[in-house]
């Protein structure tokens, strides 16, 4: 089976590319994803291997800003069931779990951020998930050719 290519989203004041980078083994779980369509492609979708990129949200220059492998496909996120979690979930428990994460490691860092701005000035860019009205997801599939592309456009 070929890798699958994805868009994940995080705000850099949570947890930012240097962020993945300063982890042990720049290596990370992808936690407290509290979205039913997002949580079942963490579960069902989401390999080892596949390739993501490193979007920063919620800040004044949305961004993709580097790469990442998946290392770990989807396994319940236990901090669902820890109450001094932020992500904690009074329904969840570990023998009827509800959400998912999935472990990522760095990849690379691009030489410098490619902007919302600039993939909306992208043709080849235009069905990306990202750039549809009301897209929020925090887990988003983009193709090969729009993963390669924004590679390319950050290693400008």
């Amino acid at each position: 089976m070929s890798a699958k290519y994805w868009l994940l989203k995080s705000e850099p004041l949570t947890f930012s590319i240097d962020d993945l980078a300063d982890a042990p083994d720049q290596t990370t779980c992808w936690e407290g994803v509290r979205n039913y369509q997002a949580r079942n492609m963490l579960r069902d979708e989401i390999a080892e291997a596949d390739r993501v990129l490193y979007y920063h949200s919620a800040c004044a220059d949305p961004a993709c800003v580097g790469t990442a492998v998946v290392v770990r496909s989807g396994y319940p996120d236990h901090h669902a069931w820890d109450p001094k979690h932020p992500y904690f979930d009074p329904k969840c428990s570990p023998d009827k779990p509800t959400w998912f994460m999935i472990d990522i490691r760095l990849e690379s860092r691009f030489d410098h951020p490619v902007t919302l701005a600039a993939i909306r000035q992208q043709p080849s860019l235009a069905e990306m998930p990202l750039l549809r009205k009301g897209s929020r997801l925090s887990v988003q599939p983009v193709t090969k050719s729009q993963f390669d592309r924004i590679v390319q456009l950050g290693r400008k």
